[in-house]
């Protein structure tokens, strides 16, 4: 019986060990390939979604990471933060421009060139990755530059520092592209002209290394390509790896929608005006919790974004100066409060990139709003300076009240209810019709009814 069990258990264990010794099945070698999808403008949402979606690849030692790219572009900070964590990934990245109808336009067109791999859907396209002009004010609708405008040398201004950046950009594009073995011809006329090209013809122009219809056949055609990966060569086995989707946490989420610098705005201006309802009237509590939390997570979002500080100061100054003016009409403050703050909302952001503009439709009708508010609180504050005081010894004065007993120049009076000691300057005697004039450490002054100050009857 013993040597029965002895039987059993050594066939246990050996059974144990040969079902952990082979990998598991639907994945080559036990790995995975994972994919995260931006989709949208590039912006500090998408650079924190490409970074954990990179260490969480890292941690779980992912065969390759497929980066899929529907943009219209964004912001060049976070696109370059991108393409940093992409070059040092020590994960495989895939770039891979899906689903049919998108595009990788601008930004996602230097991210492209960054992936180890890139590949295109068909129906997609890529490309126009001039860069936009350095942020300022805004155009009116409807209102066009003066192109015709030149400085000092004679050429149009605004030319030395766009010459710059594009400059900047293509030398960026073409290190890339040197990188990684594309066409850097191509891409530095996708920056200089704006160029675009669909997926056929960028395969053409060898800007990308494949056309894919999902990624099934992404991954196929990926399998056993040679890439440098932080440095080291590296052969890709990437054929029947089962994909895995990361989506993107409630955080990141919460980063798509507050780093719109429109967005950002309005939540500091509820995040002001909660604070200043707080102040006014203690104990409401709402106005000032929601406000607090507004005020933080528009701070949040615009340390977030390359701002011009000098536009941020402008528009607290102006929010200040109509504050004032809500409680001290002067109308020269509302108007100056109104110009600052416009001005501070146009000069906002340093650069612009798509999806990451300040909008007259809500810059206009926030300033107007907020001066319609310090209007409309003035317009009560100067009500109440006009009515007579309901409270406090300055609310009795003209009141009129009962003599209960008078001896000499003092005696007590029927006021509001209650009992009184008073005094009066001229003769008054239990029955006359008297008033209050004065209210001094409890004591009421009086005098009869229609007497000027003199106390002669009138």
């Amino acid at each position: 019986m013993r040597l029965a069990r002895l039987v059993l258990l050594v066939a246990a264990c050996v059974a144990a060990a040969v079902l952990f010794s082979f990998p598991s099945t639907g994945a080559v070698g036990g790995k995975v390939a994972l994919s995260v999808a931006i989709d949208g403008a590039i912006g500090p949402a998408s650079t924190r979604q490409l970074e954990e979606a990179l260490d969480t690849a890292a941690k779980r030692n992912a065969a390759v990471l497929i980066l899929q790219l529907d943009t219209p572009g964004g912001l060049v900070t976070s696109m370059r933060e991108m393409i940093a964590d992409i070059l040092a990934s020590p994960v495989p990245v895939i770039g891979y421009v899906a689903p049919a109808g998108g595009h990788a336009a601008s930004a996602g067109t230097y991210i492209l060139y960054a992936t180890h791999v890139a590949a295109m859907a068909p129906g997609t396209n890529l490309g126009a990755a001039t860069p936009v002009e350095i942020g300022g004010l805004p155009s009116l609708p409807g209102g066009e530059k003066d192109k015709d405008q030149k400085d000092a040398s004679g050429r149009p201004e605004g030319d030395a520092m766009m010459a710059k950046v594009t400059n900047d950009a293509v030398a960026l594009i073409r290190s890339l592209a040197e990188l990684r073995g594309r066409n850097g011809d191509w891409g530095e006329k996708a920056v200089r002209e704006a160029a675009s090209l669909s997926a056929n013809a960028a395969l053409q122009e060898h800007v990308i290394d494949f056309v894919a219809r999902d990624t099934t056949e992404l991954l196929q055609l990926a399998d056993g390509r040679t890439i440098d990966v932080a440095g080291k060569k590296q052969v890709l086995a990437t054929k029947g790896l089962a994909v895995e989707t990361l989506e993107p946490g409630w955080f990141i989420r919460l980063l798509s929608v507050i780093t719109d610098p429109n967005i950002a705005v309005i939540l500091m201006l509820v995040g002001v005006y909660g604070l200043v309802f707080e102040f006014t009237s203690p104990g409401a509590v709402a106005p000032g919790v929601i406000g607090t939390i507004c005020l933080v997570l528009g701070l949040y979002a615009l340390n977030l974004l390359p701002i011009n500080y000098t536009g941020l100061a402008l528009m607290l100054l102006g929010v200040a100066f109509l504050i004032i003016e809500a409680f001290n009409p002067t109308v020269v403050l509302g108007l100056g409060g109104v110009a600052a703050f416009l001005l501070g909302s146009a000069m906002l952001l340093k650069v612009e990139g798509p999806g990451f503009a300040m909008s007259w439709a809500v810059i206009g009708p926030a300033a107007a709003l907020t001066l319609g508010l310090a209007l409309l609180t003035g317009t009560y504050v100067w009500a109440a300076r006009k009515n007579p005081p309901r409270v406090g010894g300055e609310a009795m004065r003209g009141l009129p009240v009962e003599i209960l007993d008078w001896q000499g120049g003092e005696g007590h009076v029927l006021a509001l209810g209650e009992r009184w000691r008073a005094r009066a300057d001229g003769p008054v005697a239990p029955g006359d019709s008297v008033e209050v004039t004065e209210v001094g450490d409890l004591v009421l002054t009086v005098r009869r009814r229609g007497a000027n100050n003199n106390g002669a009857i009138k």
